[in-house]
């Protein structure tokens, strides 16, 4: 039976030498950088994706269809990683006009169904509202979007 001194000095050894690698978190391991988009496309997720901000939730299965409408097919990645990879597509300012009008109108839908819960439930107005106004200061952004990386 090993003593605890032994045991403690193979941990030491196992931790110098950065053996505690999961599978795929090691650089070695890594094939490909999931940076390979544009620096932009922190801020605009970070604008379009947290609903505190946008007003809305988009899920992987909206950004899925967000990227067939813009004339993309996408697999179901974790929802950043989709994101990033519908910015990569859009590279040029005419894919990226495809892409913002394709959110635009997921986001109305989004504004519809708001607008009609708070027609049948009353009391869920102020919650609703302050969504609808978040959702469309998103959409009055798309332009400045287009403008300011393209």
């Amino acid at each position: 039976m090993q003593s605890y001194e032994s045991l403690k000095e193979a941990f030491d050894n196992l931790k110098t030498k950065e053996d505690f690698c999961i599978s795929g978190s090691c650089e070695s391991e890594s094939s490909e950088s999931l940076i390979d988009y544009p620096s932009y496309t922190d801020a605009l997720y970070a604008i379009m994706m947290a609903p505190i901000s946008s007003g809305v939730y988009i899920s992987r299965w909206d950004l899925k269809e967000i990227a067939q409408n813009a004339g993309e097919s996408m697999a179901i990645h974790p929802r950043k990683r989709m994101f990033e990879l519908l910015m990569k597509y859009a590279s040029d300012k005419e894919t990226m006009q495809l892409v913002l009008d394709a959110f635009k109108a997921h986001i109305e839908e989004k504004i519809a169904i708001y607008e009609e819960l708070t027609s049948e439930f009353p009391a869920s107005k102020e919650i609703f509202k302050n969504y609808i106004t978040k959702a469309n200061s998103i959409i009055k952004k798309f332009p400045a979007i287009i403008k300011e990386y393209f």
